[in-house]
């Protein structure tokens, strides 16, 4: 009698891993070795190259094998890093702000990957159909948005917002703002990559870099910021949040968070001393970058008959922003008509989100 052993389930995905990894190095030599790949492919190469690496680095199971399947079934920037959007509400139907701010981000950067998380996002991104939802489908029907659950416990896992968060209370009153505060901190510091608030009207690509923005005189803020993964100044920050933590005071762990941090970074009392230029790695620039508007003048973007067909002119004054903030914290109060207003976020919708700008109410 011929008895064949059933190989155990350890096992078979043990050969498995194996396969996967074999068939990983395999696409990595072809990509180097072959210039015309390299060519054609670049983005391709780029990302193989990062999964490699990610495979190395992601813990393993005893017999050293961890499986795609295990971690995370589509593109998440634990593997390829890219823009990142938080929306820290249970809101399923994305303002038409924060639907153009992802759109232009991934119209900017097509070689990019965004994501958006999501807190109140459940099962699978299909089931949110056009018939209830608008924001949904269409962020989800371009080809480099990545929209994705938000996980606060697995976010906050194995850093010190994971003892905070577990204590506390979130009935706060701008508790929404504070979470988003923590939310793009973790974010940084576990995967890397660049964050912008959902008010961020993207006008210009964007490198991966370190980086962080001036708001105003010797003041920065956290509404746009690039660095790479376990940097020490977005460890820094994560400390100085839960240590010297006070919900209930506006803008504590946000712009003043930056602002306290950057300064003990570049041992300064004077941020502006190091605009446009680089302190300990990290590249200050300047407010014409992301805020060209100061926040008390916010209603500059909704005032009526400002576009009138001078799109040279408003080019030029904005040719130094990459990305405008909204400042939604005080224009969203009020209920503001976009389209056929002429106004400057009417010129931002139609040129940089034409996809939201077409479904706006007349």
């Amino acid at each position: 009698m011929l008895i064949i052993e059933e190989r155990s389930p350890v096992m078979k995905n043990h050969q498995k891993g194996c396969l996967i990894f074999l068939s990983t190095v395999a696409c990595i030599i072809i990509l180097f070795l072959h210039p015309n790949v390299n060519k054609q492919f670049p983005l391709l190469q780029k990302h193989i190259t990062n999964y490699y690496k990610w495979w190395r680095t992601y813990p393993r199971n005893d017999l050293g094998y961890v499986h795609p399947a295990d971690s995370f079934k589509s593109p998440h920037p634990v593997t390829v890093p890219g823009i990142m959007f938080v929306q820290t509400s249970d809101e399923l139907e994305p303002s038409q702000l924060a639907t153009c701010a992802i759109e232009s981000a991934a119209r900017a950067n097509p070689d990019k990957l965004v994501y958006y998380f999501m807190k109140g996002l459940s099962g699978n991104v299909s089931a949110y159909h056009q018939a209830q939802y608008r924001s949904i489908p269409l962020l989800s029907s371009i080809k480099n948005v990545v929209i994705l659950p938000l996980d606060l416990v697995e976010l906050f896992s194995n850093t010190r917002l994971a003892e905070w968060y577990g204590k506390v209370d979130s009935s706060e009153k701008y508790w929404v703002h504070v979470l988003s505060d923590a939310c793009r901190i973790a974010l940084l510091w576990k995967y890397g990559g660049i964050y912008l608030d959902t008010d961020v009207i993207s006008l210009k690509p964007l490198d991966f870099k370190n980086f962080i923005c001036a708001q105003s005189k010797n003041y920065a803020n956290g509404a746009a910021l690039g660095f790479s993964r376990n940097h020490s100044f977005t460890a820094d920050c994560i400390v100085d949040y839960v240590e010297n933590y006070i919900g209930e005071e506006w803008g504590h762990q946000g712009p003043d968070l930056m602002t306290r941090m950057l300064k003990k970074w570049c041992g300064t009392d004077n941020l502006d001393n190091f605009l446009n230029k680089k302190c300990k790695g990290i590249l200050y620039l300047s407010k014409s970058s992301f805020y060209p508007i100061p926040y008390n003048n916010w209603e500059k973007y909704f005032e009526k008959n400002t576009w009138n067909d001078n799109n040279d002119v408003i080019e030029s004054q904005f040719s130094k922003t990459l990305g405008t903030h909204i400042w939604n914290f005080l224009s969203g109060r009020t209920s503001i008509e976009i389209k056929k207003s002429h106004s400057l976020i009417e010129y931002f919708f139609s040129h940089y989100c034409p996809r939201t700008y077409q479904y706006l109410p007349s």
